[in-house]
């Protein structure tokens, strides 16, 4: 079965994971998924991925976080899709959650979080937003 927007399915999956209270969660591997997972470990919204090799191919294994039996991922949302881009510039990066949350863009320079891109003065195309 084909998927139409593989990010759009790899952030299902973490909430519906997250909504069973699973501990684990496998998503189809390629590298704008890697680059989202490294993002979420590195903001601390994961405990840990691994590559796990194998067939019909390679799967990302995210292990989520719990902090007292709460997800520390409280949402996620999907703003830029197939049948509407969404680009901003570094003015325009929008704040999400009141700040708690992040923004995850894909810039020139890879894929950052809203407040590096406005660091590094990048725009882009906006993914998800984390909260």
């Amino acid at each position: 079965m084909t998927v139409t927007d593989p990010i759009a399915d790899m952030l299902t999956r973490i909430r519906n994971a997250i909504m069973a209270s699973h501990d684990d969660v496998l998503v189809p591997s390629s590298t704008i998924k890697l680059a989202i997972t490294k993002v979420l470990e590195e903001e601390g919204f994961i405990e840990r991925y691994e590559i796990l090799k194998g067939q019909p191919g390679p799967m990302i294994k995210i292990r989520l976080k719990y902090t007292d039996g709460q997800p520390v991922i409280l949402g996620l949302e999907r703003v830029s899709k197939p049948g509407l881009r969404v680009y901003v510039e570094r003015h325009k990066i929008p704040r999400v959650y009141g700040g708690l949350g992040i923004a995850i863009l894909s810039t020139p320079k890879g894929i950052m979080t809203g407040q590096e891109a406005w660091r590094q003065h990048l725009g882009g195309e906006i993914l998800c937003n984390v909260w």
